[in-house]
């Protein structure tokens, strides 16, 4: 979690992995319909539990119907351009469309956070959130690719993964700031034209050095 320029501290979250959630909630559907089926089948031979059929199948729909608010949360669609390289338009990124759908996804939802502003903390308790801090920042889009199910410090991103560069992503991290480098564009909550402009979740073109960083990537990634 970063604070100004240089301060970060370890932040333990809640879980918030969409996927889980969805999992569950076809679980659930499928428990209740078959309870449905079952109490309805039983009680034309003999009435033997309390709760009406129609209750049990007005809960199964109801958890059709109504979607979790995470399964929502993260784009599953978004431009792409052709190659192995994003291309950034009026602060958009287009994905490669040679890249793994996990990278596709991490650059889609980064789009969404270019109208976020910069908020110390924000993006720690859960994904969702009204603006978003420098790991907060990496946690989004990593959870959008699948990579991660909780979001994560900047100290916890100096051991994320493996070790050196990656293919595709790339997160820097040390004490007190962490940024990723997604598909050859950077990702930053903080210029790095010696700290001059907005601070908030954006893509970047100037390169930043990654001196005194330690370098991780997604395994395969």
């Amino acid at each position: 979690m970063c604070r100004g320029r240089n301060h970060c501290y370890s932040s333990k979250s809640s879980p918030s992995n969409f996927s889980g959630l969805t999992q569950s909630r076809l679980f659930l559907i499928f428990f209740l319909s078959s309870a449905v089926f079952w109490h309805t089948t039983r009680s034309r031979r003999k009435s033997i539990c309390p709760v009406s059929h129609r209750i049990l199948l007005g809960i199964a729909v109801f958890a059709w119907i109504v979607p979790p608010a995470v399964a929502d949360l993260f784009p599953t669609s978004g431009p792409v351009v052709s190659g192995k390289t994003a291309r950034l338009r009026f602060g958009k990124a287009a994905a490669p469309k040679n890249a793994p759908l996990a990278v596709k996804r991490a650059i889609w939802a980064a789009n969404q956070l270019r109208h976020k502003r910069y908020r110390y903390g924000g993006g720690h308790k859960s994904f969702d959130d009204r603006g978003y801090d420098c790991s907060g920042t990496i946690s989004y889009v990593l959870g959008a690719a699948g990579l991660i199910s909780v979001p994560m410090s900047s100290t916890e991103f100096r051991s994320y993964g493996d070790r050196g560069p990656g293919k595709w992503i790339t997160i820097y991290a040390r004490e007190g700031h962490t940024f990723a480098v997604i598909a050859g564009l950077r990702l930053d909550t903080t210029p790095y034209d010696r700290y001059t402009g907005k601070w908030a979740p954006r893509w970047q073109t100037i390169y930043r050095p990654p001196r005194g960083f330690d370098a991780r990537h997604p395994v395969g990634l």
